[in-house]
Order: C-alpha cells, then structure tokens, then sequence
C-alpha cells in the first residue's frame, strides 16, 4: 500500500499503478486537474473549429477565415496529443516523466499554432518553439539535479520529510514549465494568442495552466 507522508495538499492518495519501481498516482487534487485536462481533450476530439469574422473598417464588408479540412485534421491530433500528455504529467509519480511530459505538452502547443499558414502567427511560432527547445533545459536540469542529489526522481520518496530537494532544483523546474509556455510568456505572443482554430487553441491554455498548477505541488511538497 503506497501512502503518502504528509497529505496536507494532494490529499490522501485514491489510486496508484505500479510500473516498476514508477508508481503513478491520483489524489483529490491531481483528480481535479486530470478531470479539467480530460473534458478539454474531449471537447477538442469532438468539435468543429471556429469560422472567425473579420469586418473591414470603414464599411459593411466582412470576410470569415475557414478551416481547411487538413488543417482541422492536424490541429485536433495535436490537441488531443496535447491533451493526453498533460494527463500523463498529471498522473506521473515520477519527476523525469512529469518533465518529458510536459516537453511534449510545449511540441504539440507549437504543432497546433504552427499549422497555421499566417507568416506573423508562424513568426511568433518560431520563436516561441526555440523558447520551448531552450526551456527542456531547466526541466531536465533541475531533474538530473534532483536525482544526483537525492538518488531517486521517485515522488514517493521525495514528498518524505528525510529527504531534502535543493531549492534550485525546485526553482528549474518551474522555469522550465514556464517556458514550455506558460503565461506571461505565451500570452506576450499576441499573434499566436489570436490564430483561429479554437477550441484547439485553448488546449494551448489549458496545458499550459493545468502542468503549472501540477509543477507547484510538486515543489511545494518535495
């Protein structure tokens, strides 16, 4: 029986399935979070995208953006990608896979905005992309040093009071979901925030805050 030492956040654990020595999780919070990722995903598998309107200035004219099927097509993949990446870094009791989960979180947000043939949207989809690539490196980093500190990357041992993470190890983790595109850096992108394709875009949003809300818990009770 996996039990948690101090329960005073995640809450007494519900259920857990064993992988080796991975042992993934759920608890009254990550239940919340992975109920709020799922109903997304659900609604970005089974949706038709918006039909945005532009009206000219100056006049009655207006012109409405429509979605390509090949388009929809990509863009729910990568939403739904999005999606159940987001459930596996909620789920995850193991810092390395709630890190590479949240790395594939920030690849599908940057294939659901990229597939969008505007050359500013793809502009700001470039940059961001490297910001994504470059964030990888406080997320892993702040594992590795989790692990060489520690010996394990296992949550079970390091929510123990006899173990003691490094407060920068901690701190790179956050940076490193952040980067993955986390507001405020996602939201300066104001291009991206616009692109039409919604509600596959909101899952960008959805990720973005559900991984946050998981990497604060984790910090807070290593």
């Amino acid at each position: 029986m996996f039990e948690f030492e101090n329960t005073a956040i995640e809450g007494q654990v519900l259920a857990y399935i064993p992988f080796g020595d991975i042992v993934d999780y759920i608890t009254p919070y990550t239940a919340i979070l992975l109920t709020f990722a799922l109903v997304f995903t659900i609604i970005a598998l089974i949706s038709k995208p918006e039909r945005q309107v532009d009206i000219a200035f100056g006049g009655d004219a207006y012109y409405t953006k429509d979605i390509s099927n090949k388009q929809m097509k990509f863009q729910r993949f990568m939403a739904v990608a999005c999606g159940l990446a987001t459930m596996g870094g909620i789920l995850s009791g193991d810092v390395f896979n709630f890190a590479l989960f949240t790395a594939m979180v920030g690849i599908a947000n940057i294939g659901i905005v990229a597939s969008i043939k505007n050359k500013h949207i793809l502009d700001n989809v470039f940059e961001y992309g490297i910001l994504a690539m470059i964030g990888t490196l406080p997320l892993f980093g702040g594992s590795a040093i989790i692990l060489a500190s520690t010996g394990t990357l296992s949550m079970w041992i390091l929510f123990t009071s006899a173990v003691c993470v490094p407060l920068v190890a901690k701190l790179l983790l956050v940076i490193g979901v952040i980067a993955e595109g986390m507001a405020p850096v996602y939201v300066a992108k104001a291009e991206i925030t616009r692109a039409p394709g919604a509600p596959y875009i909101l899952m960008v949003h959805v990720s973005s805050l559900v991984l946050f809300l998981r990497v604060i818990e984790i910090v807070i009770s290593m």
